[in-house]
């Protein structure tokens, strides 16, 4: 006979036995797979019975079609590890999920079709949502409890209240996992207001909610939707981060005191995060609400594990407080994670981004500027490159929409830097443009952008963010007749590196060091903004606005000699990084 997960008579029950869930969030794509059954087991042994992850849609399916669920994305793998370790899963597939993603974890693909409606009863929209979950529910299906795996539960979409009302699309996503054969518990979560329950919630499915404190006041909120079982299924520990920001944290006993305000009550929960992790690569997604907000790298979010899988103050205290209350004997936990000092590298090759456009970039041909998406193009970066040919008045060289930060260049100099963090900032708009003087042209001038994305908006009614720049005018005449080299960053095997010979980007920097399986941080004091790259693993993004200053560089991507290079936009003090053992958090 099946194991059975429900509701009844107010509570979970467990094939027939009433049960509380105690979750901890982990994501897999924000973990490398080496330490995933590390971080399930520190998760076990401190009192939790669950774990819950999201699903990231845009990884899984970069083109349209083309499914990867391999080595990061493995989730089946993570999802049987869970199980190894004694722990039920709690999967939320979105197709929306938020988590400070990339445009939520939808596919960058979906905006390249203006036909296309996001998270609304959309034919389109729901075709490719369908397509996406006919091929991940066949991976899930033989994981579910029902089918003598793990997974407890399945989310409906995510915080749907606080975006639209929608029933007809929720009902439409409930039809695609009842045809694909998911027959375990399904809900939905929602920030603890009427307003957001109400347009996010459907009949017969479970409702659940969000939030961060106050936990007495917010479980009350889901006694207006009759007997069922209490159930927060993000109880923010902490917060995330933005770059310019100061980084987060939370007093350890703050939380401890909420989650015993859950056992008194008898209630369940899931903490966000257990385990934050890492935006590696361009991963990281952004806020717009008055300003464009990009999140940084590090998705530290004052978890109960650090960002490098190290024990913090709350998670010894949730340990104790949950392994008390379960009378769960605690037992030896694994030990720390290795640290290690490499010191100081050398970077002692550069190669100029511009001349090695041809061996990283694709050239297209536009008679206008377009976003990436259009070209395919879901990360990286984007160089618009034209002629302007004529005798011409002195002008300003205007850019409208630039998305995300774009290095102007005019007669081959560059002129001018847009940030739209900082230019949202000061005007308080979605859109604007910027004027930067160039002067008067007789004869024939390159003009050129290079644009960085630098994460899509994962959150509110600005989420269709597509990355470029929409408009490039010399006065009020529009330019034309582009050449558009789309920079995806994901292969640097071919750039021809030289001596270093100068402290301005957009360059390459590329050095080698020696080292051992210990973690470690990456140092970039003195470098400005950028990526950086250990044998071709992008680590993510860094920039000297703050708050983070070092990016973490796990141990299991280090072999006895190793690469480095770092990919710096704007200029360097010295061709030199440092890796030590101590994080990049203020």
């Amino acid at each position: 006979m099946a194991d059975t997960f429900i509701v009844k008579d107010g509570e979970f029950q467990l094939n027939g036995r009433p049960i509380k869930i105690y979750s901890g969030a982990i994501h897999y794509f924000r973990t490398l797979p080496e330490y995933w059954e590390d971080r399930l087991l520190k998760l076990k042994l401190a009192g939790f019975n669950t774990v819950e992850t999201y699903v990231c849609w845009n990884l899984h399916e970069r083109k349209k079609n083309v499914f990867d669920f391999s080595g990061m994305l493995d989730i089946v793998r993570f999802i049987k590890t869970a199980q190894k370790v004694g722990l039920y899963v709690i999967v939320r597939p979105g197709p929306y999920i938020c988590a400070e993603w990339d445009f939520g974890g939808l596919p960058s693909w979906l905006l390249a079709d203006k036909n296309i409606e996001l998270r609304v009863n959309n034919p389109v929209f729901l075709s490719h949502i369908k397509d996406f979950f006919t091929e991940l529910f066949s991976l899930l299906k033989p994981l579910l409890l029902t089918n003598g795996g793990n997974i407890i539960a399945m989310q409906i979409e995510n915080e749907y209240g606080s975006f639209s009302n929608d029933k007809k699309y929720l009902n439409a996503l409930k039809d695609i996992y009842d045809e694909c054969g998911i027959d375990v518990l399904k809900f939905t979560s929602d920030g603890a207001s009427s307003n957001t329950l109400s347009g996010g919630s459907i009949d017969g499915i479970l409702p659940t909610l969000n939030f961060g404190s106050n936990v007495k006041n917010n479980m009350k909120i889901l006694d207006n939707y009759g007997n069922i079982p209490k159930m927060c299924m993000e109880f923010w520990c902490g917060w995330f981060d933005h770059f310019s920001e100061q980084h987060h944290k939370r007093e350890s006993d703050d939380v401890i005191n909420e989650i015993r305000d859950f056992l008194n009550m008898g209630a369940s929960f899931n903490i966000y995060m257990f385990h934050g992790g890492t935006n590696f690569g361009f991963t990281a997604g952004a806020n717009h609400s008055k300003s464009y907000e990009p999140t940084v790298t590090s998705y530290d979010y004052c978890a109960f594990l650090t960002e490098w899988g190290d024990y913090t103050p709350v998670y010894h205290k949730i340990r104790k407080l949950l392994c008390e209350y379960q009378n769960i004997p605690l037992s030896p936990l694994p030990p720390a994670p290795k640290m290690q000092d490499i010191g100081e590298v050398a970077l002692t090759q550069s190669a100029d981004l511009f001349e090695n456009l041809e061996f990283i970039s694709q050239k297209h041909y536009s008679p206008t500027t377009r976003g990436m998406e259009s070209f395919g193009q879901d990360f990286g970066l984007i160089y618009y490159k034209t002629k302007l040919k004529g005798t011409y008045e002195e002008r300003d060289l205007i850019l409208t929409d630039v998305h995300d930060f774009a290095q102007v260049y005019f007669d081959n100099e560059k002129v001018g830097v847009v940030d739209r963090l900082k230019e949202t900032a000061e005007i308080k708009m979605a859109h604007y443009s910027k004027a930067i003087p160039v002067g008067a042209v007789d004869g024939e001038v390159d003009v050129g952008v290079l644009v960085e994305g630098m994460g899509r908006v994962n959150y509110g009614e600005q989420l269709c963010d597509s990355k470029g720049v929409s408009r490039i005018a010399f006065g009020q005449q529009a330019l034309s007749d582009f050449e558009v080299y789309t920079i995806p960053l994901d292969n640097l095997k071919n750039l021809k590196f030289k001596e270093v010979s100068r402290k301005s980007g957009p360059v390459f920097l590329k050095g080698t060091f020696k080292a051992s399986k210990g973690e470690c941080f990456v140092n970039m004091q003195g470098f400005t903004k950028g990526y950086v790259f250990v044998n071709g693993f992008d680590l993510g993004r860094y920039w000297e606005i703050g708050p983070q200053k070092s990016l973490y560089l796990p141990g299991s991507l280090l072999k006895e000699d190793n690469e480095i290079i770092v990919f710096e936009l704007e200029k360097f003090e010295n061709a030199k990084i440092k890796i030590e053992s101590v994080p990049g958090l203020e």
